[in-house]
């Protein structure tokens, strides 16, 4: 057997809810279970790992994609919302002045078995250089436990713990962090490519 094919990136579409909401699902509940109990993990399933319809429309998630299969997804906001599982607040929708606000990085998920190959590096990179096109100078994001080695390794930076609430009543310990964001030249020519 051959070596296993590179992932593609590209930028996902609302035709891709029920995939990527099947990845969140399938990744939450292995990697969820080695930081969380088996309530707080069932829960993150439910609530975490929901494909969020806003953030796909606005064209700011990336999936990757191998051998026709999606192993990873995760993308960045221009909104004010910080993640789905949080209730719904009536400024979620409303958008970031880039001057003053931080974009937020959201619903980072790599497959199991592709875990440790650099896809969660890969889509922050993106994630980076998509913010920074739109004038974002930080980043900010509430990350889960399992998600803690690869936002400190990418240079985000833990400015509190939280305790996030799931609508069930469940809390999950999380950490939000911050990062600056790292100014590129143009690169018009590399963007994904639509979906």
């Amino acid at each position: 057997m051959g070596p296993e094919p590179t992932p593609t990136l590209r930028i996902a579409t609302l035709d891709d809810a029920a995939a990527v909401e099947a990845l969140m699902k399938q990744s939450a509940a292995v990697l969820f279970a080695r930081y969380y109990d088996e309530r707080q993990t069932a829960s993150g399933v439910r609530y975490v790992a929901e494909a969020d319809p806003l953030l796909l429309g606005d064209g700011t998630y990336f999936v990757l994609e191998a051998a026709g299969e999606i192993v990873g997804c995760g993308g960045w906001s221009r909104r004010d919302r910080m993640h789905t599982g949080s209730g719904d607040h009536d400024d979620d929708a409303r958008l970031l002045d880039p001057a003053t606000e931080p974009a937020r990085v959201r619903a980072m998920f790599v497959r199991a078995d592709w875990t440790r190959r650099g896809l969660g590096r890969r889509i922050l990179e993106e994630c980076e250089a998509a913010a920074d096109r739109e004038g974002f100078t930080e980043l900010v994001l509430n990350a889960t436990l399992p998600g803690l080695p690869l936002y400190s390794a990418y240079g985000f930076e833990p400015t509190e713990e939280i305790v996030v609430t799931l609508p069930d009543g469940v809390e999950i310990e999380c950490v939000a962090m911050r990062k600056t964001v790292e100014r590129r030249p143009s690169d018009d020519g590399n963007r994904p490519r639509g979906g």
